[in-house]
């Protein structure tokens, strides 16, 4: 389980993530929507302790962001899509067990993951290619290999799918179906409602740094009138209510 508690974050005179409180459930895919600069990246990275919270707190795990951070670190895997971040120099293969070992990982469960893992992302013949040398997408599945080598139980997704074609965006997405079913939890954050759709449980819209509502696709779709989460997310962002 992950609580969310009067989490915010002030940057100089913004105000990015204002007080938000959610609990998202273990075995739960959870989507964070909202427009750019709604604040979900600044959430998820306080998850992850990257940025310490203003105020307020968060617990992944029964573990406090703020007190506990090392083991919240060692429970979590976190992928920002836009930014891979791969070592150039080294294969694909060479770049998922370097985090292997940061997650204190023996070399046997570091093969055996890595050979799961290429297999689920279609990387089996680009595993011994150096990362500069791969496209785009292939850096970006590289990438979200990395993020889960060490199995983690909580998984923080930001636009996962950013760059990658239909194809990988389909292998992709059966590969967090898979997670759910292991019974990791998951936050989600995206811009394509289609994907939400298919993946999400439930959906939390962040607008300016606030949670505007929280639900199923159903509950939220009959609770404003709409045909899908698209025309949700528009009349709880532009401000036009029913």
């Amino acid at each position: 389980m992950i609580e969310i508690i009067d989490l915010a974050k002030q940057f100089k005179d913004v105000a990015a993530v204002k007080g938000i409180t959610l609990t998202i459930n273990t075995g739960e895919i959870f989507g964070l929507l909202g427009e750019n600069g709604a604040g979900k990246t600044t959430t998820l990275r306080m998850l992850a302790t990257m940025l310490m919270p203003t105020s307020g707190t968060a617990r992944v795990g029964g573990f406090d962001i703020i007190n506990d951070s090392e083991k919240v670190r060692a429970n979590i895997g976190i992928l920002f899509g836009s930014d891979v971040g791969l070592y150039d120099r080294l294969t694909t293969r060479e770049n998922i067990a370097y985090f292997g070992e940061l997650n204190g990982m023996n070399k046997k469960d570091i093969n055996d993951r890595i050979e799961k893992l290429a297999d689920a992302f279609g990387l089996t013949e680009y595993l011994d290619r150096k990362a500069g040398k791969l496209s785009k997408g292939n850096k970006q599945k590289t990438a979200f290999a990395r993020t889960v080598v060490h199995n983690p139980n909580y998984m923080l997704f930001d636009e996962p799918t950013s760059g990658l074609d239909v194809t990988a965006a389909k292998e992709v997405h059966k590969f967090i179906k898979e997670c759910k079913q292991e019974g990791k939890t998951i936050i989600l954050s995206s811009h394509h409602m289609d994907e939400v759709e298919k993946l999400c449980d439930r959906v939390g819209i962040l607008h300016r740094g606030e949670i505007m509502d929280v639900g199923t696709i159903a509950e939220l779709t009959k609770k404003y009138y709409c045909d899908d989460m698209e025309q949700v997310f528009e009349k709880l962002t532009k401000g036009v209510m029913v």
